[in-house]
């Protein structure tokens, strides 16, 4: 091949032709075949348009850190610590860094040994780092559905087959993932760990009950299997009682004194802090430990000193009281985004009308909204976007990309009150247009008003947070689908 490789992309953002995809196509690896954009990523240059009111990323509000604090915290890292700063550090990551994830974990009531956590670029490096250590292609991952957009391009690189378990109020139905399991293990199939976001749970909402975290916790155990428990959002938490993470009820079914020996827990200081410093941590069993280590040693051989050391510096501010800073910078952030929580809750049932189903979280960052099902929110998505106003649509948390085409990620928490009154006005406009369309196509005078149809009969539903994109009711667990996905 002649010529110089760079030549299908010239201009930055351009997609590659058909003609300069086929010069390359067989120097490319089969994973790629697998591998699909992120749909948070391709939202993330929109936030960067004043035009559009972005409700699509998982973003926080990084307004709120005073740029003081910031500039005093990177002046005292430059003054005692500039060397180290500069250099490579272990692979493992800083003590320094660690002692400050011991410390978030404790605010949680989880205990951890510091020698079982692995410092990493972010929270999503733990997604690949376990799927790199435990994956290999046609395995078997269990995971909710709707799960993390970002998890799903993470999963397809590594050629995981992922069971998708329909979620409804409670989080996943356990009783439904045990018969998953029977299924698969009838057809000689074991997967490699269940993937599960029990708070808040990212984009559904919702949140895992007591009774099924300890089942699933027990189902663990029986079955010998490996729990990765995503929990960047638990110290978010608006309203109720905080719940045990998976990992203390490991620790304690393990009866040790030691940690959890089945679940991995992952965490980032990118939504109590920010996610620009690009730190996030495992805890894991040692024997899972080495193998991230090794993974990470490929990747990127440490996370950045920098970071590592701002964080810990942080850290150790304290208040006019005495406490420890961050935890008054976390209650600040759950005063914020509880009030902008409202907030879109409010301007939901103004625009989307009584008949629209959305979810009411109780912390986190997120409203998983279901539409009529003759709306596609992808289509839809790109004639919001002409209106300046961006969202997730429900496509992107589905292995499969063709389930929850009817519903789409609503982020609350990035944006002031005003832009989330507005921005779900204008999607609301843009699905009364839809609407209007459909009901002059069928002739329907009831569809043409522009009124969103109701789902069901307002006396079936049995909860707010019932119906989740359509899912079972608690008392229907029976009733969730199973799917396996490419």
């Amino acid at each position: 091949m002649h010529g110089s490789m760079s030549g299908a992309g010239d201009g930055r953002g351009t997609r590659p032709t058909a003609h300069e995809l086929a010069r390359y196509e067989a120097l490319f690896a089969a994973r790629t075949r697998s591998m699909k954009s992120s749909a948070m990523r391709e939202m993330m240059a929109l936030t960067a348009r004043a035009d559009v009111i972005s409700l699509a990323g998982g973003l926080p509000d990084t307004s709120t850190f005073a740029p003081e604090l910031y500039a005093k915290l990177m002046s005292q890292v430059a003054a005692e610590s500039t060397a180290r700063a500069l250099q490579y550090g272990p692979t493992e990551g800083m003590a320094a860094a660690v002692e400050c994830i011991v410390e978030v974990m404790a605010a949680e009531q989880t205990r951890v040994d510091p020698g079982e956590v692995i410092v990493t670029t972010g929270g999503q490096q733990v997604i690949d780092l376990v799927c790199k250590a435990l994956i290999d292609p046609g395995d078997v991952i269990v995971a909710e559905a709707p799960t993390y957009p970002g998890a799903v391009p993470t999963f397809g690189a590594y050629q995981a087959e992922v069971a998708q378990i329909e979620m409804d109020a409670d989080g996943m139905p356990i009783d439904e993932l045990e018969r998953t399991l029977d299924s698969l293990q009838a057809a000689g199939r074991r997967p490699k760990f269940i993937y599960t976001i029990p708070n808040f749970q990212n984009p559904g909402g919702v949140t895992m009950s007591l009774p099924r975290r300890r089942r699933l916790v027990e189902v663990a155990r029986e079955r010998e299997l490996l729990v990765l428990e995503d929990n960047p959002y638990g110290l978010l938490r608006y309203e109720g009682e905080p719940l045990p993470t998976l990992y203390s009820l490991d620790a304690q079914a393990a009866g040790r004194g030691g940690g959890a020996d089945l679940v991995i827990y992952l965490g980032t200081f990118s939504k109590i802090l920010s996610p620009g410093v690009r730190l996030g941590w495992a805890v894991a069993p040692r024997p899972v430990l080495e193998k991230l280590n090794l993974g990470k040693q490929g990747a990127d051989l440490c996370t950045s000193p920098v970071t590592q050391l701002f964080v810990a510096a942080y850290f150790q501010e304290r208040d006019v009281s005495g406490e420890a800073g961050w935890r008054g910078y976390v209650e600040r952030l759950k005063d914020l985004y509880r009030r902008r929580r409202d907030v879109m809750l409010q301007a939901l049932t103004e625009h989307f009308g009584d008949a629209a189903r959305w979810t009411e979280p109780q912390g986190g960052l997120f409203i998983w909204a279901t539409l009529d099902e003759r709306i596609d929110t992808t289509d839809l998505l790109a004639l919001a976007r002409k209106s300046g106003v961006a969202f997730v649509p429900g496509r992107a948390a589905y292995m499969n990309g063709r389930s929850g085409s009817s519903s789409m990620r609503l982020n609350f928490a990035g944006v002031p009150d005003e832009e989330i009154r507005e921005g779900v006005g204008r999607i609301g406009k843009v699905i009364r247009e839809q609407l209007g369309l459909f009901g002059t196509l069928t002739g329907s005078s009831g569809q043409a008003s522009g009124r969103l149809p109701a789902a069901e009969p307002a006396g079936e539903q049995s909860t707010p947070l019932a119906d989740v994109v359509a899912l079972p009711r608690p008392k229907q667990e029976g009733s969730a689908r199973r799917r396996l996905d490419r």
